[in-house]
């Protein structure tokens, strides 16, 4: 019998060596193909690996672990990892043969693996046959998506709630995005407003080139950027035409200003 292949992908390297142990210990047969560090590059390992599993974090960069899935439309079975629990219904319609929270303890995991080492074991061999031949053509579909998906225009404006009133905000006018678990607050520089929109979800649709990330929940318009200043502690804060406020920039986004 051919030995299950899966991918792990998760922009926490971290996340990733701990999951592979548990893996490597509770499931030995198991082939991990690759590593991922966000959702375009598990995309296309799915492609390139025909992988029969795949661990997706939810929350990564490029395309969500649940625009994979939904990318991948059945290619290989998912098992979805996050440490939030509020996309568990999606995942779920999604057709996820699991959803675990993070951190994940080693008896949850063991008990996943159980139902994926069955549901290997128990595939037809008959089917073998018709399942190489369906899955070139299913390859070539989603290659065809991967395509469409690198091609996405960006986004133009946004629509948002300002107190009980929907308000529509052209991209443009946004001066920078500020994330919290649940909510982005969108500045511009008449008000604010809020969305349900992650930040990591908006940044596929705007253009790096002029929306910097300056910190984990701050990207910022660099139009609307006047200056950056270092404090007495060395931290660098920007400061933005017409506003008050000074936003942090944190270590690993501080190479943006390393001419300072």
């Amino acid at each position: 019998m051919n030995r299950p292949t899966a991918i792990i992908a998760d922009d926490e390297y971290l996340q990733r060596a701990d999951l592979r142990r548990m893996l490597e210990k509770s499931w030995p047969e198991l082939n991990i193909v690759a590593e991922c560090e966000d959702g375009q590059e598990a995309l296309e390992a799915i492609v390139d690996h025909q992988v029969n599993f795949a661990f997706l974090d939810i929350g990564m960069p490029e395309l969500s672990g649940l625009d994979v899935a939904r990318a991948s439309d059945g290619k290989c079975r998912v098992v979805f990892t996050t440490a939030y629990d509020n996309y568990a219904i999606e995942a779920f319609q999604l057709g996820a043969l699991d959803y675990l929270l993070k951190p994940i303890l080693e008896d949850r995991l063991s008990h996943t693996v159980k139902r994926l080492s069955a549901e290997f074991e128990l595939r037809d061999a008959t089917k073998e046959a018709h399942h190489q031949n369906d899955m070139l053509r299913k390859m070539a579909e989603l290659d065809q998506r991967l395509r469409e998906i690198k091609s996405v225009d960006k986004i133009r404006w946004l629509s948002a709630s300002v107190g009980k009133v929907i308000k529509i905000i052209p991209i443009e006018d946004v001066l920078y995005f500020e994330s919290d678990l649940r909510y982005t607050r969108v500045v511009t520089a008449k008000d604010e407003a809020f969305i349900r929109t992650s930040l990591r979800e908006l940044q596929q649709g705007l253009n790096p080139e002029e929306y910097w990330q300056i910190h984990r929940g701050t990207v910022v318009n660099i139009k609307a950027i006047d200056q950056a200043r270092r404090d007495e502690f060395g931290n660098i804060h920007v400061e933005l035409r017409g506003r008050d406020e000074h936003l942090k920039v944190s270590n690993s986004y501080a190479w943006r200003f390393k001419g300072m």
